[in-house]
């Protein structure tokens, strides 16, 4: 019998979207703040597009493979719910280039 541990080297998230150069609004940096902005950010590179519709996260899902537009939606206080326009919610924006990502306030669209 062995006494040899094996070592498992945890999973590392897979980025699905480069993101290009990120920018934000001033609105959204004063509502949302650089921090809360940072969490949305590497969410939405990650392929999790926040509380926007089903229909939108299929969407999204093809835009990845297609190269298309990406939106994704997030609450900017995850204590309080978002219906992924409105109030409370903060927009992630990949161009379909990727060369830009932008945080935004749904007003500021």
């Amino acid at each position: 019998m062995s006494n040899a541990a094996t070592v498992v080297e945890p999973q590392q998230p897979k980025v699905v979207l480069p993101l290009g150069r990120i920018v934000a609004t001033r609105g959204a940096l004063d509502t949302a703040g650089t921090p809360r902005i940072a969490q949305c950010m590497a969410l939405h590179a990650l392929g999790d597009w926040g509380c926007v519709c089903d229909a939108d996260k299929h969407a999204n899902d093809a835009a990845v493979k297609q190269g298309d537009r990406i939106l994704s939606a997030y609450p900017i206080d995850p204590s309080r719910p978002s219906r992924g326009h409105g109030d409370n919610t903060l927009w992630i924006i990949t161009e379909w280039d990727r060369s830009v990502t932008t945080a935004l306030l749904p007003d500021e669209y």
